[in-house]
């Protein structure tokens, strides 16, 4: 079993093996602050912080019949003592959070991390019919506001999910640009039809432009700078040279939505025909936004 699941169950363990979905992702959460390197990250939504990910595993759990599900909680079923099976330092955090918040009522819940950490009820549907206006004053100034127009690029490789889309979300990204030539992935919620449809709930607009991908069977054997180099010269002199509505239609974007970013996998932009991508559209005599490379 994956160590972060253990790490639910552990915390469902030390409540009375019973939460309500909102609470958990809170209790979660705030886990995680005291973590340098949590096992779930978390973005703005509908009633604060929130993980895709952890919704995921929950979801499994179900499924395994480890944990039973109700409309607004869950269970847990599994008689394992999953706590003996954490590293100590992540027993005692878990500890310390459900000694400090364990036994606060959904509604004090809400109300601390809406109070403690401000970025991530900017989404939050309710927030103010809970807070008096001088504390939705600090959610209203913790909202991007970067209207600039920048044409961004991102990679995926090596971050969760939440953790890419806060990056659009911090960047006030309005569009997001797929470039992939396919645009699947074995990573969790990057393949299309789920990353469309987790910036769509952010309010962030999604499209995917193929035609200025670089098809799979060329990215192989790419084991030094160079190789990657020799790649994009192949790319530039076809690709680049030959798809001219499609970077044209990317500038159109750009003209539209202000703050626009192009996606692919790798990490590293300079590894990326992204970066190509973003200098050959920046050539183009109608082209006047910055580039960002995130």
């Amino acid at each position: 079993m994956y160590y972060r699941r253990k790490v639910v169950l552990s915390l469902l363990q030390l409540i009375d093996n019973e939460s309500d979905k909102i609470s958990l992702q809170k209790l979660l959460f705030l886990y995680s602050k005291r973590k340098k390197e949590p096992e779930y990250e978390f973005i703005p939504y509908k009633y604060g912080c929130y993980s895709y990910s952890l919704t995921a595993d929950l979801n499994t759990m179900v499924k395994k019949g480890m944990l039973s599900e109700t409309e607004k909680s869950y269970s847990k079923i599994d008689k394992t003592d999953y706590i003996k099976s954490l590293k100590s330092d992540d027993k005692t955090f878990l500890q310390e959070t459900i000694y400090a918040y364990g036994k606060m009522s959904k509604k004090a819940l809400i109300t601390h991390t809406y109070l403690n950490f401000p970025f991530y009820a900017i989404n939050s549907e309710i927030a103010e019919g809970l807070l008096p206006e001088k504390y939705l004053a600090k959610i209203s100034n913790a909202k991007p506001t970067d209207s600039k127009s920048v044409l961004f690029t991102i990679g995926y490789e090596g971050i969760s999910l939440e953790h890419y889309l806060v990056k659009l979300i911090k960047n006030n990204v309005k569009l997001l640009i797929d470039v992939r030539k396919n645009p699947l992935s074995m990573k969790f919620g990057f393949s299309k039809t789920l990353l469309k449809k987790y910036c769509n709930s952010l309010g962030i607009d999604y499209v995917h432009y193929p035609e200025v991908g670089i098809d799979s069977k060329q990215r192989k054997n790419l084991n030094a700078q160079e190789d990657y180099d020799d790649l994009f010269k192949i790319y530039s002199s076809t690709t680049l040279k030959n798809e001219i509505e499609g970077q044209e239609k990317i500038i159109e974007n750009i003209f539209y939505k202000k703050r626009v970013a192009l996606t692919c996998f790798e990490a590293e932009y300079c590894q990326c025909h992204r970066s190509h991508l973003a200098n050959s559209i920046s050539k183009f005599p109608n082209f006047n936004s910055e580039i960002v490379h995130l």
